[in-house]
């Protein structure tokens, strides 16, 4: 699954992380993802004997493709739009969407800041004195939400509070939240 997601999504990410929107503009379309992705992971209740779907290559390039770029153009990895997705469409069961997805935040990060370099150079990205704490708070929350997600909360958990996460980051995008 990765893999075809990946293939899709670094090109588009590269392109996406080139490319400027007002500020205005990005804050509302990442809100209303957002919103809309918290909204179908509350209405979502699978039931248990439901077999998983297998996705079309074609369907994971091109999922990977349109949420590459929406990761490069919103200066994010991707996971929150690519966990509900693979969750709501029956790809995967929420805790192999969190490992996949994990793995999609780190390509697709990547990749957008290539494209930001490619349009801005280097002097774009931040220095390591401002990178070292950004990068071990993520490793700490990346330990702590694979702890709590493979031995400490059932799936419906996991996707009421990814359900929550979404609502409060579209909160704060749309000036809702302080």
């Amino acid at each position: 699954v990765l893999v075809w997601l990946v293939a899709g999504s670094i090109p588009a990410a590269i392109v996406g992380g080139a490319l400027v929107l007002p500020a205005v503009l990005l804050k509302r379309l990442l809100a209303w993802v957002l919103l809309f992705s918290a909204w179908r992971l509350t209405l979502f209740q699978p039931v248990p004997s439901v077999e998983l779907r297998v996705p079309s290559v074609f369907g994971l390039c091109g999922t990977g493709a349109a949420l590459g770029w929406l990761a490069g153009l919103t200066g994010t990895g991707g996971g929150m739009f690519l966990t509900p997705w693979m969750i709501l469409r029956r790809w995967l069961q929420p805790k192999d969407a969190a490992g996949v997805s994990a793995a999609f935040i780190l390509v697709n990060s990547l990749a957008g800041l290539s494209g930001l370099m490619l349009r801005e150079g280097p002097s774009a990205l931040p220095g390591w004195s401002e990178l070292w704490p950004m990068a071990l708070a993520v490793m700490a929350g990346g330990w702590f939400g694979a702890w709590c997600g493979s031995s400490r909360f059932e799936p419906l958990w996991i996707r009421r509070i990814l359900a929550g996460v979404l609502l409060l980051a579209s909160g704060k995008l749309l000036g809702i939240v302080a």
